[in-house]
């Protein structure tokens, strides 16, 4: 009797351990990895502007992840794209949208505001 039970249980635990999850990833990052991959390998015109096509996407789609915002780092690195194509008010607005949804990264993302500003000379 003991035996049947023992089986019994086992089966119940690799049925319920075999199910599947269909619980929505917390971010959607869309290709992001792939395109940052493929930035950092080809560095040229062609793939930083996928890159920064595939961050904006992910932005557009946020709502596709459970948490409903834009992934960590994605506004930082949005910013840190159009402060390279000379851009800094659109930089700046990026690291202070980064900053705002993930406090934690104040301190980096005030630093960088404050140095994009010093280079344009237009420090508060």
């Amino acid at each position: 009797m003991k035996t049947g039970l023992l089986i019994a249980i086992v089966v119940a635990v690799m049925h319920v351990g075999c199910a599947q999850n269909s619980v929505k990833p917390l971010y959607n990052y869309a290709n992001y990895n792939k395109s940052y991959y493929e930035s950092k390998k080809n560095t040229g015109e062609e793939s930083a502007l996928k890159l920064q096509t595939t961050i904006e996407q992910a932005i557009k789609n946020k709502d596709s992840g459970s948490s409903g915002r834009v992934p960590p780092g994605m506004y930082a690195n949005l910013g840190y794209i159009h402060l390279k194509n000379g851009k800094a008010s659109e930089a700046i607005d990026n690291f202070k949208k980064e900053k705002t949804i993930y406090p934690e990264s104040t301190h980096f993302m005030d630093r960088m505001i404050k140095k994009v500003e010093l280079a344009e000379g237009k420090e508060k």
